[in-house]
């Protein structure tokens, strides 16, 4: 597993225990703002679990498919990816 795979499953890891704490808060009927905070928080780390994943891909993934004859199809795979983060 390399550096980023390692970065990102710490991160989601840290992600899981924000909303197993936001489950509790809502059970524990804790203030909405706090709860909403928490949300917001494991949000965060998502995403840049998500970006972690992406660099990833590119770096390794991607760059052997071009060396291999094979970046267009990357790279439409990447755009598919892209257009459901940016909500296209």
């Amino acid at each position: 597993m390399n550096n980023e795979k390692k970065q990102a499953l710490k991160t989601l890891k840290i992600a899981k225990g924000q909303v197993e704490a936001a489950i509790k808060m809502i059970e524990d009927e804790r203030y909405c703002v706090d709860v909403s905070n928490q949300i917001i928080a494991a949000q965060s780390l998502l995403k840049k679990a998500n970006l972690l994943i992406l660099k990833q891909h590119m770096n390794h993934c991607v760059i052997e498919a071009v060396e291999n004859n094979k970046g267009p199809e990357k790279i439409e795979e990447i755009m598919n990816l892209l257009s459901k983060v940016i909500g296209k």
